[in-house]
């Protein structure tokens, strides 16, 4: 029963900060790239630094180079 607990409590842990990552969102197209991302350097006009979750929750898609 501990392992268990152990386990789901780390899934937990781990989901939790894959989501709290900063991405490249572009308000305009509503993409988002991890910051190394060569699309994400290219945008300068329409990009701003927010955390993953808030991308998704604004509606964004990854980007299908980097996966966002």
């Amino acid at each position: 029963m501990k392992k268990i607990l152990l386990l789901f409590f780390t899934f937990l842990i781990l989901t939790t900060m894959a989501y709290a990552e900063t991405v490249v969102f572009n308000t305009k197209t509503y993409k988002y790239h991890k910051p190394g991302c060569q699309w994400a350097n290219k945008c300068t006009v329409n990009c701003i630094r927010i955390e993953k979750k808030d991308a998704i929750k604004r509606g964004g898609v990854p980007c299908k180079v980097c996966g966002g």
